[in-house]
C-alpha cells in the first residue's frame, strides 16, 4: 500500500511540474461553438471531457481480484469519457445530447458480454450510451425589465431529478474528486445513470429557481427475500410496471443568480461568483420497492427528500482571488423497511468463497460500502482556494475536506466517510489534477466497524 501511494505521488508531482496558468482559462473563450447565423443566436455548442483515475486502495477482507486473494489494489482506470452537445435552434427551442462511457477498469466495465481473454475480454470495449437526450421549449423568456424570470418545459431522458443540488451536480467542476454517490439515490436501478425518461419544467422567478419532473422510472424486478419476522423484512427494488415518479427542487439564490440553461449544478466557482443558496427537494414514486413476510409480498412507496445550502464566494483582497466553498445537506430517505444498497465505485473485487476470516464485511468485496438506504444522511464539504502567490499566471491550489454520516435502519450503528484532498488547478477546471485520500466505513455481521483507505489521483481535461 505504501509503495503504491509513493508511486502515485511521484506521478502526480511530475505532472504538476508542467508550466501552468492561473485560475480560469485565458484561451478557452466560448469553447467549441459553431454559430449558425450572423447574429449568433443560433448555434451548436460541444463540450468534451476525460477523467482518468490512478488508485491505491485497501480492499475489504475476503476479496479476490482476477481470482486471486487480494488485500490491496493499484490501478489506472477511466472514470468518465464523455461528450455533450446542445443546439439553440431558435430563441425558444433547444435540443441536447450527452453520451459517453464510465467506469472502465482493467478487469470490468467492458461492453455487454465481454469476459475472459481476447478481443472482447474482461473490461474491454465498453458500450457508449446516452446519458441525456431531451428537447426543450422556452415558454417565458427573460426581458429587459425582468432578467430573472423564465419558464421552460421539455421531455426526454433528462437529469432534472430533484432531491438536492448534489443530485444534479455537474461532473466537470466537483470540489472533491467525485460525487458522494448517495445523492444519486436511484442510480442505475430505477434510472439510467441518474437519469429518467419524463417531462420537466424549469425556470426562475426573481431570486427563486425551480425545477420539477414527472418521470417514468425504469423497471426493476429484484425478488424480495422472504422472512418470517416482519421486523426483519427487507425492501428491494421491484416496481412492476412502475408508477410515475414526481420530483422537484426549489432554491432561493440570495446573491448572484446562477445559470439554469443546463441542469448541471456547479461544485465550485473558484472565486468567480458570489453565491449563497438554500434549497429543498424531493423524489416520490408509488410502489417502488417490495418486501416479503411469510410469503405475503408488500409494496412500498419511495419517498426521498433533502434540504441543503451552498456558499461560494471570494474572500479577502480582490487581487489575491482567495475563495471559500461550502456545501451541506440533510437527506431523509424512505425506500421501505431495511432497504440498503452497497456500492463501490469501479469495484474490481469479488467475494472469495474460501475466505474463513471473521472480519468479512456486510458490504461485500472490493471497495464496496453501505451507500444508499432507508434512513438519514448528513453530508458537508468545504474548500479554500488559496491566494495567488504573485500577479503572474500560476497554478492555483484548493485544499478541501468532506464528511458523511449515514444512519441507515438496516445497520446496527451509524457509519461515516471522511475525505480530504487538494485540487491542483492548472487551468481552472479545464485542466486540473485532484489528489484525495478517503476513509470508507466497513461493518461486520457482529457489529464491528473499521475504516478502509483509498488514495485517488484524478487527471481531468475538459474543453
Amino acid at each position: 500500500m505504501k509503495k503504491c501511494l509513493t508511486i502515485l505521488v511521484l506521478m502526480a508531482s511530475s505532472l504538476l511540474a508542467t508550466t501552468s496558468y492561473g485560475q480560469g482559462s485565458t484561451d478557452y473563450g466560448t469553447g467549441i461553438k459553431l454559430d449558425l447565423n450572423p447574429e449568433k443566436t443560433k448555434y451548436i455548442r460541444v463540450i468534451t471531457w476525460n477523467q482518468t483515475w490512478f488508485r491505491a486502495s485497501q480492499l475489504n477482507p475476503g476479496t479476490t481480484v482476477g481470482g486471486e486473494p487480494a488485500k490491496s489494489n493499484f490501478d489506472i482506470s477511466g472514470r468518465r469519457l464523455r461528450m455533450l452537445a446542445y443546439s439553440q435552434v431558435s430563441k425558444r427551442y433547444m435540443i441536447l445530447a450527452h453520451f459517453g462511457i464510465n467506469n472502465q477498469t482493467f478487469i470490468n466495465g467492458g461492453g455487454s458480454g465481454s469476459t475472459g481473454t481476447g478481443g472482447y475480454g474482461n473490461g474491454k470495449k465498453p458500450q457508449m450510451f446516452f446519458h441525456d437526450f431531451w428537447n426543450e421549449y422556452h415558454l417565458i423568456l427573460p426581458t429587459k425589465e425582468n432578467k430573472n424570470s423564465s419558464l421552460s418545459v421539455g421531455a426526454g431522458l433528462h437529469y432534472f431529478m430533484g432531491i438536492s443540488r448534489m443530485t444534479m451536480a455537474s461532473t466537470l467542476n466537483f470540489l472533491t474528486v467525485d460525487s458522494p454517490i448517495f445523492s444519486w439515490a436511484t442510480i442505475d436501478n430505477a434510472d439510467q445513470f441518474a437519469r429518467q425518461y419524463g417531462f420537466f419544467a424549469k425556470g426562475k422567478l426573481n431570486k427563486l429557481e425551480y425545477r420539477f419532473g414527472l418521470n417514468k422510472p425504469f423497471n426493476t424486478s429484484l425478488a424480495p427475500a422472504n422472512v418470517t419476522d416482519g421486523v426483519k423484512a427487507v425492501a428491494v427494488d421491484n416496481n412492476g410496471t412502475s408508477k410515475w415518479a414526481k420530483t422537484g427542487y426549489v432554491e432561493y439564490q440570495f446573491l448572484d443568480s446562477e445559470s439554469n440553461l443546463l441542469p448541471f449544478k456547479v461544485g465550485t466557482y473558484l472565486g468567480t461568483k458570489r453565491v449563497f443558496n438554500i434549497g429543498a427537494g424531493f423524489y416520490s414514486q408509488p410502489e417502488g420497492t417490495r418486501s416479503s413476510v411469510n410469503g405475503t409480498v408488500t409494496k412500498h412507496n419511495v419517498n426521498l427528500m433533502s434540504v441543503d445550502a451552498f456558499l461560494d464566494m471570494p474572500i479577502g483582497k480582490k487581487e489575491k482571488n482567495t475563495a471559500i466553498t461550502v456545501y451541506s445537506g440533510f437527506f431523509k430517505y424512505n425506500f421501505g423497511p431495511n432497504y440498503l444498497r452497497n456500492i463501490g465505485i469501479m469495484n474490481i473485487g469479488a467475494i472469495d468463497p474460501n475466505y474463513t476470516g471473521t472480519d468479512k464485511l456486510l458490504a461485500g468485496a472490493g471497495n464496496a460500502q453501505p451507500m444508499i438506504g432507508t434512513g438519514k444522511i448528513f453530508y458537508t464539504q468545504v474548500g479554500l482556494l488559496l491566494p495567488k502567490a504573485t500577479d503572474k499566471p500560476k497554478m492555483r491550489v484548493q485544499p478541501f475536506m468532506a464528511y458523511t454520516s449515514k444512519n441507515f435502519d438496516a445497520l446496527s450503528k451509524t457509519v461515516s466517510n471522511f475525505d480530504t484532498g487538494i485540487n491542483w488547478l492548472i487551468d481552472g477546471h479545464h485542466a486540473k489534477i485532484t489528489t484525495q485520500y478517503s476513509l470508507r466505513p466497513g461493518l461486520t455481521a457482529a457489529g464491528v466497524s473499521k475504516k478502509y483507505g483509498e488514495f485517488i489521483a484524478q487527471l481531468q481535461i475538459y474543453l
